[in-house]
């Protein structure tokens, strides 16, 4: 199940949250070994909880989270950040979203290391920042309309549904797979848990200055303003012949 569009427009252009985007999938490029093949690049940026513990590669609690293992890995990651970090971007500003985004990245690294600050495995990927962009949109929109596409193994469909539950569904899946794999799944659940909750911690003030449960009362949980609407491709449907 992918969230694929939400119907919750914003009223500025997202410039950093494109800019985001863009600075990921070059670096993606650049390591990839039908890129640049720039391997360095992902050995020196990734975050390796052993070195951090011991005040070593400090640098790599930043850049970690530019660097993608594979190409679902920054496909998946970039499409969250496209569904919901336009409307965070709309909230906080451009300089305050963008602050926002790394300290929710730093916060799902802490959670991550304290769960596991001997580990040597190397920690790469946006979707700890990624979550705590979605925690601050359940915080601020949770009936917001998102479209996910759910995969029946050879045919799909396409839903409507609040966005609590989407995102709801997403913080289960986290949780149940940590209690699952129990940290040797090589994905880091506890950084996804950890930013999402750090992201919502880090929207509460904001949703408090717009009146907390008043703010949802007052806009029943949707966005502020319009719902975009998304209509049927009118491109017309070809019948195969036999």
């Amino acid at each position: 199940m992918f969230p694929i569009r939400d119907h919750n427009p914003s009223s500025r252009t997202p410039r950093v949250t494109w800019g985001l985007i863009a600075i990921n999938v070059i670096l993606y490029v650049l390591t990839a070994p039908w890129g640049g093949d720039m391997e360095a690049l992902w050995v020196y940026g990734a975050l390796y909880p052993d070195l951090v513990t011991q005040g070593y590669w400090l640098h790599g609690l930043f850049t970690h989270m530019f660097l993608h293992a594979g190409l679902m890995h920054v496909a998946g990651n970039m499409l969250f950040l496209w569904v919901f970090g336009d409307n965070l971007e709309d909230q906080f500003g451009p300089l305050g979203f963008l602050v926002f985004y790394l300290l929710g990245g730093l916060c799902a690294a802490a959670a991550q290391i304290a769960a596991m600050p001997t580990s040597e495995v190397p920690m790469v990927g946006a979707s700890g920042a990624i979550a705590a962009v979605m925690g601050g949109y359940m915080l601020l929109f949770p009936r917001a309309r998102v479209d996910v596409i759910v995969i029946f193994i050879i045919f799909f469909r396409i839903f409507t549904i609040p966005a609590f539950v989407v995102l709801g569904i997403w913080l289960g899946l986290q949780l149940l797979s940590e209690l699952a794999s129990r940290g040797e799944a090589g994905v880091a659940y506890l950084a996804h848990i950890g930013g999402f909750i750090a992201g919502a911690a880090m929207a509460l003030p904001l949703w408090m200055k717009r009146g907390g449960t008043g703010y949802w009362r007052k806009t029943h949980g949707l966005p502020p303003y319009p719902a975009a609407s998304h209509t049927r491709t009118t491109i017309p449907v070809v019948i195969r012949r036999r």
